[in-house]
C-alpha cells in the first residue's frame, strides 16, 4: 500500500457510518500513511490469529477472561513500560511486530478481535489512559489493554479520574467514566496522541500528517484543519497554512473567528 492508497482508505473510512467503521483497516492505513515502508501483513496476521484463538476460548471461558488471555497471553500484547515515548508504540504495524505499545494502539487489536467474535466491546475515552468497556452478564466491566487486559475496579476508576484532574462529583459517576466511544473516536485519539508527541518534539512534518489523518477520518470536523495549519506554519509553509485555515472556516462558522485571527497572523508573516 502506498501513501496515496492509504489516504484513499482513510477517506473512505471517513465517509462510513460509525456502525460500519473499518477500525483495523483504517488503523493500518494510518500506519502506512505515516511510513509507507511498513509491511501491513504483520498487523493483519496478528488480528487473524487473535480471532481464531478467541473463538476457541469463548467456549470455555468468560468473555473478559477469554479476551485478556487471548490478546495478552496467546498474542503477547502488553504495554511498553520501558520505552513508553517510542514512536513505534503508536503504530499498529510496529505494535504487531514488537507486541508492545500504547493503550489505545493495543486497544485497536482488542476491539477488532472482540467484535469479530461477537463480543460487545467498545473503547472508553478515559482521561489520560485509554480503557475498554466489555458487556458481561453482570454488567459492564472496564479492561486495561496496557496491563494485559486486567479488570479495572470501580474504585480504581475513580482514583484514576481524580488523579487526571476530574472533580469528585464527576469521578464518582461510573456511567460517565465508562461512556463508550466509537471506533472512529478511538482511532482519532491515537492520531491525537501522535500529533501531540510530534509537536512536543518540534517534528511539524509528522504533526501535519497526523492532523491530516484526523481530517480524513472525520471530514466534518474543523479542528484537524486548525492543527494542520499550525503544523504547516511550524514548517514555514505559510501558503499551505492559509489554505488549511480556510478549510476550517468553511467547515464550521463557529471556528471562523479564531481561524480568521490565526489567518491574519499568518498573512502578516507571509507579507
Amino acid at each position: 500500500m502506498t501513501q496515496s492508497e492509504a489516504e484513499s482508505v482513510l477517506r473512505e473510512a471517513g465517509q462510513a457510518g460509525d456502525g460500519a467503521f473499518p477500525l483495523l483497516e483504517a488503523a493500518v492505513a494510518c500506519a502506512i500513511h505515516e511510513d509507507p515502508a511498513r509491511d501491513a501483513q504483520a498487523a493483519l496476521d496478528l488480528a487473524r490469529h487473535g480471532v481464531e484463538r478467541l473463538s476457541e476460548r469463548l467456549g470455555r471461558e468468560s468473555p473478559e477472561e477469554a479476551l485478556a488471555e487471548t490478546l495478552a497471553g496467546d498474542l503477547g500484547l502488553t504495554g511498553d513500560l520501558f520505552t513508553y515515548e517510542h514512536p513505534d508504540n503508536a503504530c499498529v504495524v510496529a505494535v504487531a511486530q514488537r507486541r508492545r505499545g500504547l493503550p489505545v494502539a493495543l486497544g485497536v487489536f482488542y476491539l477488532h478481535v472482540a467484535q469479530r467474535c461477537g463480543l460487545n466491546v467498545q473503547g472508553v475515552d478515559f482521561p489520560g489512559h485509554f480503557l475498554l468497556r466489555i458487556e458481561t452478564r453482570e454488567g459492564p466491566l472496564a479492561l486495561d489493554p496496557f496491563s494485559e487486559g486486567r479488570v479495572v475496579l470501580p474504585s480504581e476508576l475513580t482514583r484514576r479520574a481524580l488523579h487526571a484532574g476530574l472533580t469528585p462529583n464527576v469521578a464518582d459517576r461510573l456511567d460517565r467514566l465508562m461512556a463508550p466511544a466509537s471506533d472512529r473516536a478511538v482511532l482519532i485519539r491515537l492520531q491525537n496522541n501522535i500529533f501531540a508527541r510530534a509537536v512536543a518534539a518540534a517534528d511539524y512534518s509528522r504533526a501535519e500528517r497526523a492532523a491530516l489523518r484526523r481530517a480524513l477520518l472525520d471530514p466534518l470536523d474543523h479542528r484537524p484543519w486548525l492543527d494542520v495549519a499550525s503544523a504547516r506554519e511550524g514548517q514555514g509553509a505559510l501558503a499551505g497554512a492559509l489554505e488549511a485555515l480556510a478549510r476550517a472556516s468553511a467547515l464550521d462558522g463557529g471556528a471562523a473567528l479564531a481561524a480568521r485571527a490565526q489567518r491574519e497572523r499568518v498573512r502578516l508573516r507571509l507579507n
